[in-house]
């Protein structure tokens, strides 16, 4: 194990090295879970890992450990995010957090080993797998099965576009060895706000206190098939027109409500025989309502119900609308934020309370162990984008604050007492 712990400027060397893992033309990644990109960053990562003096494994959902021992048999602060990413994606958006982690790990195992830190835990880093759901549904997977709200059976089931399920993916990534999942103590994790408040505020530190409801679902409208040219206008059940009826009726929705009480979007649409020449009999895309209010998520709800009808009716098709998973608005344990505070505090960083409007994996870690979620700034709040950036003293900045978190939560802060 490393005595000397890594400095600020290997932190940034290793971002860089780590953005051209997977990187495209316009400047961000392309590293979709268990994709080519994928692979060769965690590849990379594991090299980083036990570089620092990390044991690496692997869970059976595919779920990437850094392993620090200090107390043998005790349970493990956890901290990390996800390495995964969207479509011709943004270099920071959960990768920050992940690298974040590992160097925060380094710096406390050699506080350990130098004697100025006597742990009560260890410490596992985690890439957790698919938490963008954006090659295989749902979202926040492999912490999903973690934590028990998703089987391994059905995680594993689950297929992209293309039809090749998860389990195909992470066999085909032949990723090694294959551990049992770590018994965790408590969690924390850092992610880039992927929005506008901190930035708005001055401040460089979000803690984060509770996840906005949201409510998801897929849409299927089906037609009949028929020719863009002779079929008449009045015989006509096209799948394409009445999906565009709801999908523009779903932006405008948001304007029912006061500004920033209800986000609503439209996304990942396929559709069949898509032919330039037929008319569609089926098309498919993803409802996805947000809210920090749960009568404003149901009022949206119920009028998702009646835009739902109105389509149906006014383009002569069916309509399946299917909840795939929801939540309300979800605190964080305030004992987590105070911490968070207490630190910022101490290394004398500007902050403020926050909500996340986005998902991450602590928001399920959080329904099980006590949990730390930080928030460094994005720049214009760009995100699910190349143009994604946040500047290098704000992750320097998230990164001695996570720092500091993880030397507490090693030391036992927040962790229930036995006795």
């Amino acid at each position: 194990m490393h005595t000397t712990p890594p400095k600020d400027e290997q932190f940034l060397a290793d971002f860089a090295q780590m953005s051209a893992n997977g990187a495209t033309p316009g400047g961000g990644v392309e590293r979709q879970a268990a994709s080519e990109g994928d692979i060769l960053n965690r590849r990379w990562f594991s090299g980083v890992l036990e570089g620092f003096g990390a044991e690496v494994g692997y869970d059976k959902i595919g779920n990437q450990y850094g392993l620090f021992e200090f107390v043998p048999g005790a349970p493990y602060v956890a901290v990390g995010s996800h390495l995964d990413s969207q479509p011709l994606a943004g270099r920071f958006d959960g990768a920050y957090g992940v690298l974040a982690g590992a160097h925060a790990a380094a710096r406390v195992a050699a506080k350990v080993e130098s004697g100025e830190l006597a742990p009560r835990f260890n410490v596992a880093v985690v890439n957790w797998f698919n938490e963008e759901g954006s090659r295989f549904a749902p979202s926040m997977m492999g912490s999903s099965v973690f934590t028990s709200a998703l089987s391994l059976q059905d995680a594993r089931a689950a297929t992209d576009l293309q039809g090749t399920t998860v389990g195909e993916a992470i066999d085909g990534a032949k990723w090694a060895p294959l551990i049992d999942a770590p018994k965790v103590a408590t969690y924390a994790e850092i992610h880039v706000e992927q929005g506008r408040g901190l930035e708005n505020n001055g401040n460089q530190i979000g803690l984060v206190t509770a996840t906005w409801g949201a409510k998801k679902f897929v849409a299927t409208v089906r037609g009949e098939q028929g020719h863009t040219g002779s079929t008449m206008m009045r015989d006509r059940r096209d799948a394409l027109f009445g999906a565009s009826l709801i999908i523009a009726a779903v932006r405008r929705l948001t304007e029912e409500f006061a500004e920033g009480r209800l986000q609503a979007s439209v996304s990942q649409l396929t559709l069949e025989p898509n032919s330039p020449v037929t008319i569609a009999r089926e098309v498919q895309f993803n409802v996805d309502l947000r809210s920090p209010d749960s009568d404003v998520l149901a009022a949206a709800r119920t009028r998702l119900d009646e835009i739902v009808a109105a389509a149906a009716s006014e383009a002569d098709v069916e309509v399946e609308l299917s909840l795939t998973h929801e939540w309300a608005l979800n605190p964080y344990p305030e004992a987590g934020v105070e911490l968070a505070r207490e630190c910022a505090q101490e290394l004398g960083l500007t902050h403020q309370e926050i909500y996340t409007v986005a998902g991450h994996d602590s928001t399920n870690m959080k329904e099980h162990y006590p949990t730390v979620m930080l928030f460094v700034p994005s720049v214009e709040g760009i995100s699910h984008n190349e143009a994604e950036y946040t500047t290098d003293e704000d992750c320097l900045a998230g990164l001695a604050l996570l720092t500091r978190v993880v030397e507490q939560l090693a030391a036992g802060k927040l962790a229930p007492d036995k006795r």
